[in-house]
């Protein structure tokens, strides 16, 4: 039951993920309706029903997008849990691409996963100086490539939805 639900707002757009008890009682309310289904069904003691993979809301919702939070959270999150230089997944911390003493800023752009000792060798130089290589450069996340990161395992009905 740790199964995430897709949320579309009343025009089809993604919004959410929530899990399959609160997806089942919007359902049972009224206030979604079942896009696509997924394997198994939810019971009761009488009834069986199926288990959701994506709802949308029966009236749109204007959800004022403020963005993805930037925390170190969601930029080891975006970056796979992975230090960018080695591909290490030990004692990973942050760096700033170009550094701070440097007038490097904290932002989506300047921030990547780095395991301690790749930190360590970097120093308040940029990569190139300090002769690493970055794996990927670092990206603000679109909200449905967020989504994909926190959910896991993407259910292949979703990804009309999340492209």
């Amino acid at each position: 039951m740790d199964q995430k639900v897709l949320v579309l707002n009343g025009d089809y757009t993604a919004i959410t993920l929530c899990s399959v008890q609160k997806a089942f009682v919007l359902l049972f309310l009224d206030k979604a309706e079942m896009i696509a289904k997924s394997d198994g069904t939810l019971r009761t003691i009488s009834q069986a029903f199926p288990k959701p993979s994506i709802i949308r809301l029966q009236r749109y919702v204007r959800v004022p997008y403020k963005g993805i939070a930037l925390s170190r959270h969601n930029i080891m999150k975006r970056d796979h849990f992975e230090c960018q230089y080695c591909g290490s997944t030990k004692n990973l911390t942050l760096d700033h691409v170009l550094p701070r003493s440097r007038g490097g800023e904290s932002s989506w752009t300047n921030l990547l996963t780095a395991c301690a000792r790749c930190n360590h060798a970097k120093g308040h130089r940029t990569p190139h100086e300090a002769g690493l290589t970055v794996r990927q450069q670092p990206k603000k996340p679109t909200l449905a490539g967020f989504l994909k990161l926190s959910a896991g395992t993407i259910d292949q009905n979703w990804h009309d939805y999340l492209n």
